[in-house]
């Protein structure tokens, strides 16, 4: 049968929802029939989608790879029908924190000046990809190494490593610190969006607690709140000042890469081209 767009937003939710009695409520649908418009789209791929053996279903490997193909069409197709944008498309730039550091807002005031017809929407999403990979952006402003299959990146610049203390600790008092110094208290790590992971430390010399945060916000509290610290990059001082933190040269700390990443083998948004120009001619001015 002829496949349509109710087919990939019952699948998405099916994903989501992890079992066919919350999508069914979420789609305002029934039970049976959603798990038909399931059976027709995996009849017609040739595949199986969800592993349907546990009461909780998870997606087969081919379900995970379909996945945030379907995100990515159906966010292509709602953004075409949107009635909100009549004319040109705007340009989705994601990005998990610190966007482009202390470059955001001239990158953003340098867009407006040379494309006024084109609208460049900065969002900031907790997602390793910042949405990319779903479809919900069009290009992203990333940071470390990336394991996401079928994205293009540009290389910006590499931001050296700093390091994030509370303000009234015995760590804020000095110039600089090494990753010796942090070790012996916990490490608030951003599992979701950040580059630091226990990895940074040797081996033999790396800290034993942790605090696992999913986004900057919690991230931020915790080290201000005096329970952990953590490890970032040159651009979050310049967005993030916080009165009850500190931030300190990381003096044997490898930089951070930063790119713009956007995916392979879709329809681009054809101004990323000139957006990868100007945001290296901004970087390029400090």
């Amino acid at each position: 049968m002829t496949m349509e767009l109710r087919h990939l937003r019952a699948f998405l939710a099916i994903a989501e929802e992890g079992t066919i009695t919350r999508a069914a409520a979420r789609l305002h649908t029934g039970q049976p029939a959603l798990s038909r418009t399931l059976r027709q789209l995996e009849t017609h791929l040739g595949t199986r989608l969800v592993d349907r053996s546990t009461h909780h279903l998870e997606l087969t490997a081919a379900g995970r790879g379909f996945r945030d193909r379907a995100a990515a069409a159906l966010a292509a197709v709602d953004a075409v029908f949107d009635p909100r944008s009549p004319g040109a498309p705007p340009l989705r730039l994601g990005h998990p924190w610190a966007a482009l550091g202390d470059h955001t807002v001239p990158l953003l005031r340098r867009w407006d000046e040379e494309h006024p017809d084109v609208p460049l929407e900065l969002r900031r999403i907790d997602d390793r990809t910042a949405g990319l990979t779903r479809g919900e952006v069009d290009v992203a402003l990333l940071r470390g190494a990336l394991d996401a299959p079928g994205l293009v990146t540009e290389l910006l610049k590499r931001e050296e490593r700093v390091a994030v203390v509370p303000a009234d600790s015995e760590l804020a008092v000095r110039e600089s610190l090494t990753l010796t110094d942090l070790r012996s208290w916990p490490i608030a790590l951003n599992t979701v969006a950040g580059t630091t992971t226990l990895d940074l430390w040797p081996p033999e010399a790396r800290p034993t607690a942790t605090i696992e945060v999913t986004n900057t916000d919690e991230w931020l509290t915790a080290i201000a709140a005096g329970r952990a610290v953590g490890v970032s990059t040159s651009a979050t001082p310049r967005l993030h000042l916080h009165p009850a933190i500190a931030y300190r040269p990381l003096t044997d700390a490898p930089p951070v890469p930063l790119v713009l990443a956007w995916r392979r083998g879709t329809p681009a948004h054809p101004a990323i081209p000139e957006l990868v120009r100007l945001a290296r001619e901004v970087v390029s001015e400090e």
